[in-house]
């Protein structure tokens, strides 16, 4: 009895061969330099090709995926128990005929708080300005894609479902297409809910202070998400949205720490940027757009199903044709529902 080592790559589970090609890239960009966090301007950027690009030389629309809070690029790789990873199910939908050739681009704005919102912010850096201004010239430069707003569309989840629906809206010019999973919205359902649960976590166990939380779960060796995450998220999401501008890297936080209660105007900036109350003010983008498809789990535990619904009342109010569907599920382990979305998106931009 013998142990042989063998060439090959190991079979399923372990990997799933790709009949499309992934290039893992690494880029710098200039608008990310000296950022307020010190965060590096350096990216891992993963490319993906369908199986059928490159052989009539014909070329295919982009999707670009983000995303959610806490997320890396690499978070596409990862293999949960008994599934594919992301990129092996988007490889299995164009493999089996599915969807018509298409790059799927899979783009990083990890910062040191754990996220951008995907947004221009004097807190974070230039997030918005990287996804839609670099990464899309550099692929365009570097691979056959149609490079127009026209065949190039936006999908995420959570964080990302929330640039998904904000980013386009801003930036028209450069995205002509969009799907939502789950992105943040309704933000008195999805955020507000938080405010009195982070103040008693500050009062209890941070001496009601907001820099000894950040401290602490800076100085952890390994993060507690029950003990630091919604108030260290809730700070990165303040850092997107109301940056202090008499203080670089700072946020505004839109609650009384000591009891929780809102202070408005701050508050009100923050609503100034829900997907919700954005709609109205972005109606010309938003009709402009080949493709809006927006979805969320039922028993989404930040009510996000509920902020898709809303966003949904709001395009149909001023006519914007669009696609909702709300499926059994929570806020995770909904990665097997990205590669539809993406062909929604193929369908509509690739005309």
């Amino acid at each position: 009895m013998a142990l042989t080592e063998v060439r090959d790559a190991p079979a399923s589970p372990w990997a799933r061969p790709l009949e499309g090609t992934l290039d893992e890239l690494v880029v710098e960009s200039e608008v990310l330099a000296d950022n307020p966090l010190g965060d590096t301007p350096r990216r891992p950027l993963l490319v993906y090709s369908s199986p059928g690009i490159g052989r009539t030389g014909a070329r295919v629309p982009a999707v670009y995926l983000i995303q959610g809070y806490g997320g890396q690029a690499d978070t596409w790789t990862e293999r949960p128990p008994f599934d594919p990873t992301v990129i092996e199910r988007i490889d299995q939908m164009f493999t089996a005929g599915d969807c018509p050739d298409a790059v799927v681009v899979f783009v990083d704005a990890w910062t040191a708080v754990g996220g951008s919102q995907f947004l221009n912010s004097a807190g974070i850096g230039r997030y918005m300005d990287y996804l839609s201004d670099e990464v899309p010239a550099f692929i365009d430069e570097r691979y056959p894609t149609l490079a127009a707003r026209e065949h190039r569309g936006l999908a995420g989840k959570s964080s990302g479902g929330y640039g998904a629906m904000v980013v386009p809206m801003l930036r028209p010019d450069i995205w002509g297409g969009l799907a939502s999973h789950a992105g943040d919205a309704l933000f008195e359902c999805s955020y507000q809910r938080d405010f009195p649960t982070i103040a008693r976590q500050l009062r209890d166990h941070f001496d009601g202070s907001y820099d000894r939380l950040l401290e602490a779960a800076r100085e952890t060796p390994a993060f507690d998400w029950e003990k630091f995450g919604a108030g260290f998220a809730l700070y990165a999401y303040a850092l997107a949205y109301t940056p202090d501008p008499d203080r670089p890297g700072k946020a505004l936080i839109p609650f009384e720490t000591s009891t929780g209660k809102v202070i408005e105007d701050v508050w009100a900036k923050w609503l100034e940027l829900d997907p919700v109350r954005m709609v109205a003010r972005h109606a010309d983008a938003l009709l402009s757009m080949r493709r809006i498809y927006l979805e969320g789990g039922k028993s989404d535990e930040w009510f996000l199903d509920l902020g898709a619904q809303a966003v949904s009342e709001e395009l149909s109010k001023l006519g914007i044709e669009h696609t909702l569907e709300l499926f059994d599920g929570k806020h995770g382990g909904i990665s097997y529902r990205y590669p539809g979305a993406i062909r929604e998106l193929v369908l509509a931009l690739g005309e």
